[in-house]
């Protein structure tokens, strides 16, 4: 089974065409990242009109790298929600408009069930598992008892660990996007900056303000003293705490929950911090760790077709009438 999906929830506009749920015959990915690099972060009007005018462009592309037509695609998936809601619509309306104009079956997939479902490109997944997801809008723990079984576990009740990422990025003079130079930066330096563990508790949800702002504060308070920030040193104090805390909960979950099987998904499974504590906890406790090649890691319309296909199989279809969604549960 071929699916065409499109991607189109922030400042990627992507085109897949996916087999079977798990082999990718092609992808594009048109990224703004330069775009929205000048301002500092993404400018949501500006992500939009950047999609209306690459879509046909990027769809076209797409299946020509799959040397296929659109009469050889047998459904189209695409991302409904969450996200930027007009970017969304520009991928939502183009998809809509295809299913009507091919006769082909729409089918609806959440954002983060791509993101998951990024790891069946990798290896086909096993149940059961516990999910963690960390992006730049989102931190969450979900397990898994079979496909397309989602059970929320916790989520961050305040930034993601992506965004927490950034604002810190920001605060010590760092470039946008910051996440990837924190990860780096913190490899070259040292643990000497006394910050807070985020939300160490029982539960499986998380909270970065509050050492988001411990970083804001320290900062300030010794701008003022005349003192300079090592940024070395910053990232590196900042990424342990991260670190530490998404690797304690989340081992804390597949014990509880009895579970072998661990997946990693979004933009920030990208992180080396992370992968390597991961890593090295699921080697000391024998758990089947799957973590997506990098370029699976940010948004791109691969993973949004291996869910679709799985989606599709449970019997998901959408009609014409299916409207994007900037913020909707995983169900």
């Amino acid at each position: 089974m071929y699916i065409l999906a499109i991607e189109s929830s922030c400042d990627e506009t992507s085109v897949s065409v996916i087999k079977d749920g798990h082999e990718e015959v092609s992808t594009v990915v048109l990224s703004q990242m330069d775009t929205h690099a000048n301002y500092g972060g993404v400018v949501p009007e500006i992500a939009s009109r950047m999609h209306v005018e690459n879509i046909t462009l990027v769809i076209d592309e797409a299946l020509s790298k799959a040397n296929m037509k659109m009469n050889d695609i047998d459904a189209i998936a695409v991302t409904y929600g969450p996200g930027l809601i007009g970017s969304l619509l520009v991928g939502l309306m183009t998809a809509k408009t295809l299913a009507y104009i091919y006769n082909k079956p729409l089918i609806p997939v959440h954002h983060i069930a791509g993101h998951i479902y990024a790891n069946n490109l990798v290896k086909r997944l096993e149940f059961p598992l516990i999910a963690l997801v960390v992006s730049g809008g989102h931190t969450e723990l979900i397990y898994m008892k079979e496909d397309y079984s989602f059970e929320k576990l916790g989520s961050t009740l305040d930034d993601a660990v992506g965004e927490a990422y950034d604002k810190v990025a920001r605060v010590i003079g760092l470039p946008y996007p910051g996440g990837p130079l924190v990860d780096k930066l913190a490899f070259e330096g040292a643990d000497t900056y006394k910050l807070p563990l985020p939300l160490d508790d029982d539960s499986y949800n998380f909270s970065f303000s509050g050492l988001k702002s411990a970083v804001i504060n320290l900062v300030h308070n010794e701008m003022q003293r005349g003192n300079e920030i090592v940024k070395e040193n910053m990232a590196c104090s900042f990424q342990n705490r991260v670190v530490e805390i998404l690797t304690k909960k989340t081992m804390k979950a597949l014990k509880e929950y009895d579970v072998k099987n661990l997946i990693v998904a979004g933009g920030v499974a990208a992180n080396k911090g992370l992968r390597d504590a991961l890593s090295k906890a699921c080697l000391k406790e024998n758990i089947n760790l799957i973590i997506p090649k990098m370029k699976y890691c940010t948004d791109n319309a691969a993973m949004i077709g291996a869910a679709g296909y799985y989606a599709y199989k449970r019997g998901d279809r959408a009609g014409l009438d299916l409207n994007a969604k900037a913020t909707i549960p995983l169900k």
